[in-house]
């Protein structure tokens, strides 16, 4: 699919025909468990392939070559151990391809990546080395600095029910940015018959205190936030009745907050969600083009406890929308 196309909601492109595919970064000893099922889940709802790559790491260049028998076992071993996984984690996963690398983990992961052209990655936030750590491990936050496209992060113990996403939120900010990963989320939950949470936090507006507050500065706040408020309770009714007209089972959700990120991580927590569907930068993208994530991103990305599907703007999969005309801007545009 080219840059710039667009596609109905309710006609999606099949993804297998642009290219696009579905790469589960697993360590058969790691967290496979967690990561596999919610690659399979992806791979199904967008009918894409799904190939399983696991990186055996190479010997330090200070250490002696490896035993050229010894590496022909392990690749062996670790070939067994993906079929085995793949042919017990999904009925459907016995057409998953399998792939080896070797080297570096982060380095052949993004390496494998660009040689694929677009698609996701998916992989857990922590490996074996790093499982004693709070947030993402060091390969992880590698790969997310490097991998153009997007990427499924998968917590620990974030593992797929059997009867799959039951419950998937998109935060939304009101820019397209944040908007164009609409037609990918509708499509995981038609496919899942999952209940969408449309979000929106209205943030508290901070007033210089070099004095005490006066009565008239906390009415001024008052009237900001009822303002913004209202203004996101339209826009939230708006995709609402948009994605529900396509048979979606649509709820939206306009919250306070002192903190933004704070008050998203606490929301996926309490409303159980199954996988968080959301854009790398919301409506700081077109100020701060330097940055791959924006600050909610970032945040999330070390405290959901739901898997975070991040959404880069260059995704063929993000090139539709469901708004207001059932179509969106590339967030390209947004930049102007």
């Amino acid at each position: 699919m080219s840059t710039g196309e667009a596609v109905t909601l309710n006609q999606p492109t099949d993804a297998s025909s642009t290219g696009f595919c579905v790469t589960a970064c697993v360590n058969p000893s790691g967290q496979a468990a967690s990561v596999v099922p919610h690659a399979f889940a992806i791979a199904q709802a967008l009918g894409a392939p799904l190939t399983l790559l696991h990186v055996l790491e190479a010997r330090a260049a200070r250490e002696a070559r490896p035993d050229p028998i010894e590496w022909d076992l392990r690749r062996h071993e670790a070939r067994r151990a993906l079929d085995r996984i793949a042919s017990s984690s999904q009925p459907a996963a016995a057409n998953a391809d399998v792939a080896l690398a070797e080297g570096p983990t982060a380095d052949e992961i993004c390496r494998f990546a660009a040689g694929h052209g677009d698609g996701l990655i998916v992989l857990g936030t922590r490996g074996r080395r790093d499982a004693s750590l709070d947030g993402i491990g060091g390969t992880a936050h590698n790969v997310l600095n490097r991998v153009p496209g997007s990427i499924l992060l998968v917590p620990v113990d974030a593992r797929l029910a059997p009867s799959g996403y039951r419950r998937i939120i998109v935060p939304v900010d009101g820019s397209c940015w944040a908007e164009s990963v609409l037609p990918l989320a509708a499509r995981l939950a038609k496919a899942a018959d999952a209940e969408l949470l449309l979000a929106h936090v209205v943030p508290m507006p901070e007033l210089t205190e070099t004095r005490p507050l006066e009565p008239e500065d906390l009415l001024l706040r008052r009237r900001v936030v009822e303002r913004n408020e209202e203004t996101a309770r339209a826009y939230l009714e708006r995709m609402r009745a948009s994605l529900a007209g396509r048979g979606l089972r649509v709820r939206v959700l306009s919250l306070r907050g002192d903190d933004v990120r704070v008050t998203l991580a606490r929301l996926i927590d309490t409303e159980a969600a199954d996988l968080v569907v959301l854009s790398a930068r919301g409506h700081g993208g077109s100020r701060h083009d330097d940055m791959r994530y924006g600050s909610v991103a970032s945040y999330l990305m070390t405290h959901s406890t739901a898997p975070l599907l991040i959404v880069r703007p260059s995704s063929a999969h993000v090139e539709p929308s469901a708004m207001p005309d059932h179509r969106v801007r590339l967030p390209v545009a947004c930049s102007a």
